[in-house]
């Protein structure tokens, strides 16, 4: 399963979604079925590494990080990836207005359907211009969702795995 998290410039939102994620799939053993990336919908910060106070953040709550560099998200994206999550709506609105002929839209899902009722975000907020708590409650957010994410995605696998059996 090919796992894309998608924020404006790539270099916060997105890119924290992707770390907290892949510890947790490296967590459970299972980097041979998922695989995970991260994109911006502009390419304003394209080869940038990702914001350094997020990183910093990601550190701070034992995150592994691991070398990224900011990218856009092109086309090829939507038929690569299963799944695209998005963090907020003017992404999603992006990401869904790239798939032009409309057979990727179920694939298209805002990152905090996966967040339970612990938060009552409806979009992970952009810490940029904010100060550390937006970092800190950013990773909080994402670490609630990629929970749910990977459960689902388990699921997922799990029900492919049994269909091939059968």
């Amino acid at each position: 399963m090919n796992v894309l998290f998608v924020c404006m410039g790539n270099i916060c939102r997105s890119p924290a979604a992707e770390i907290i994620f892949r510890n947790m799939v490296d967590k459970n053993q299972m980097n041979e079925q998922i695989h995970t990336d991260s994109a911006g919908t502009i390419g304003y910060h394209e080869g940038s590494p990702p914001d350094s106070r997020m990183l910093k953040t990601l550190a701070n709550h034992g995150y592994s990080i691991f070398p990224h560099r900011a990218r856009k998200i092109k086309p090829e994206d939507l038929e690569q990836f299963d799944l695209i999550l998005t963090m907020d709506g003017d992404n999603f609105t992006d990401v869904r207005a790239m798939d032009k002929l409309k057979r990727f839209r179920d694939k298209i899902i805002p990152m905090c359907k996966f967040v339970s009722n612990k938060f009552r975000d409806t979009e992970v907020p952009d810490p940029y211009y904010g100060g550390q708590s937006g970092f800190d409650h950013v990773v909080e957010l994402l670490e609630d969702a990629c929970s749910n994410l990977l459960k689902s995605v388990k699921s997922t696998i799990a029900k492919h795995n049994t269909a091939i059996s059968e």
